[in-house]
C-alpha cells in the first residue's frame, strides 16, 4: 500500500531546507500511511515525520489540521522557556503556501512533523513506571489544554466515542450481516447484548465536554530513552471535545493488560491493579487539579467501558467485512474484539476493588 506514494514529491512542497535523501514507511499505525523522511542539512542528516492522512476515515482533513495547528501552537505557547521543550510537542512542518497542510494531486492530503529523536513509543507496556509516565503525559496535556481559547475545536469524527450510537451500529451490523460472518462471531455479539445497559454511563453522567485526545493508547506517547519521562503526546488526529474520561478508559484499556491488542493466547489478557494503580496515581498528577468529583468517581467505569466500545468497533467492522480499520490476517478484528471483551471480564471481576484503590489514591 505505501509504495504508491512518491514521497519525495510531497516533500518538496514543506518549508524543509537541505537536500532530500530517502523516505521509509514507519511505525504501527491502523489508520493513515507514516514515512520517517531524512533530507541532509548541511552534513546533518535531520529526520521528519509525514503522514498522508486516511480522508476516507477523517472525512474533513481541513478541520482536522486546524485543530491540530491550534491545540500545537497553544501547547508551545505554554511550554515556552521549558528545558527541552520543542521534544515535548509536535512541531508542524509550514508547506510553501503558507498553509500546514499539502493537498496533492490525487486528492490525498499530507503533513509533516519534525522527529522527536531520542524518544520512542512502545506498543506494550513493560513496568507500571511506565504506565505512570505515560498518564501523567496525558493528564499534563490535558491540563495544558484546559484554558485553550474559544472557538471550540472541530469534531473530526463525530460521536467518536458515544457509546450508544457504537452499540447501535453493532446491532445494525448484525442484522444487515453484510458478510455472512455473525455465525462466527456468535459468543461475542452475545457477550456484547448482554451488557447493553451500561453503553449510556458516561452520556448520562452529566461530565463537563473538555478538549480531549480521543485515543490514548500507551503507544501515543512518547517516553524519553535516557530518563524513560513521557515526554510527547503524539497522534492528534482525534483530538477535538469531549470527555477526559475517555481518555482515562483508553489508557486502562491499553496499558494495564500485558497483552496486545490483538492477543490470540486470550489466558493472557488480565487487568494487572498496580498498572491500574501506577495509571490513577501519574494521571491525577496534573489531572486531579481540574477534574470533577463525578469525574474522578467514574475513573475505574471508563476503563471498563472504553474498552467494552472499542470491543464492540472491531466486531461491528469484522461483521461489515473490516472497512475501517486495517487488517492483516484473516479475522483480524474479531482477534482483537475477543482480545477487549476478555478485559472487559477482568476488569468486571475486580471493578470493586478497582473503585477502593482510587478512593484510597484520591
Amino acid at each position: 500500500m505505501n509504495s504508491k506514494h512518491d514521497v519525495r514529491d510531497v516533500a518538496r512542497h514543506f518549508q524543509i531546507p537541505g537536500e532530500f535523501c530517502g523516505a521509509e514507511p514507519y511505525g504501527s499505525g491502523h489508520i493513515n500511511d507514516t514515512y520517517c523522511v531524512v533530507f541532509d542539512q548541511a552534513g546533518t542528516k535531520t529526520r521528519y515525520i509525514f503522514q498522508r492522512i486516511n480522508h476516507n476515515i477523517f472525512k474533513k482533513p481541513v478541520s482536522l489540521m486546524e485543530n491540530i495547528q491550534r491545540v500545537t501552537t497553544h501547547l508551545a505557547g505554554k511550554m515556552a522557556g521549558e528545558p527541552d521543550f520543542s521534544r515535548r510537542v509536535l512541531t508542524l512542518m509550514p508547506v510553501r503556501n503558507g498553509l500546514f497542510y499539502h493537498h496533492d494531486d490525487q486528492g490525498n492530503y499530507w503533513r509533516a512533523y519534525l522527529f522527536i529523536e531520542q524518544a520512542k513509543t512502545y506498543d506494550a507496556v513493560e513496568s507500571a513506571g511506565q504506565a505512570f509516565e505515560a498518564a501523567k503525559a496525558y493528564g499534563r496535556f490535558q491540563k495544558l489544554l484546559a484554558d485553550l481559547p474559544a472557538p471550540r475545536l472541530h469534531d473530526t469524527i463525530p460521536d467518536f466515542h458515544h457509546t450508544p450510537k457504537r452499540f447501535a451500529a453493532l446491532v445494525k451490523a448484525i442484522e444487515n450481516d453484510a458478510s455472512n460472518r455473525a455465525g462466527l462471531a456468535k459468543a461475542e455479539i452475545d457477550f456484547a447484548l448482554q451488557r447493553a445497559t451500561i453503553v449510556n454511563g458516561l452520556i448520562n453522567a452529566k461530565l463537563p465536554e473538555r478538549v480531549t485526545h480521543n485515543d490514548t493508547k500507551f503507544n501515543n506517547v512518547m517516553l524519553d530513552d535516557a530518563t524513560g519521562e513521557g515526554i510527547c503526546v503524539v497522534d492528534l488526529d482525534t483530538l477535538m471535545p469531549g470527555l477526559t474520561l475517555y481518555d482515562f478508559g483508553d489508557m486502562v484499556r491499553t496499558t494495564t493488560s500485558p497483552a496486545k491488542e490483538d492477543e490470540l493466547d486470550l489466558t493472557r489478557v488480565t487487568m494487572q491493579m498496580p498498572m491500574f494503580e501506577a495509571l490513577v496515581r501519574g494521571y491525577l498528577t496534573f489531572a486531579g487539579d481540574f477534574l470533577t468529583p463525578a469525574e474522578k468517581q467514574l475513573l475505574a467505569f471508563s476503563g471498563k467501558l472504553i474498552t467494552f466500545e472499542i470491543g464492540l468497533r472491531f466486531l461491528t467492522d469484522f461483521l461489515g467485512g473490516d472497512t475501517y480499520f486495517k487488517v492483516h490476517r484473516n479475522g483480524h478484528n474479531l482477534d482483537r474484539c475477543r482480545t477487549q471483551f476478555k478485559l472487559v471480564e477482568s476488569i468486571e471481576q475486580q471493578e470493586e476493588q478497582m473503585n477502593k484503590r482510587v478512593e484510597e489514591l484520591l
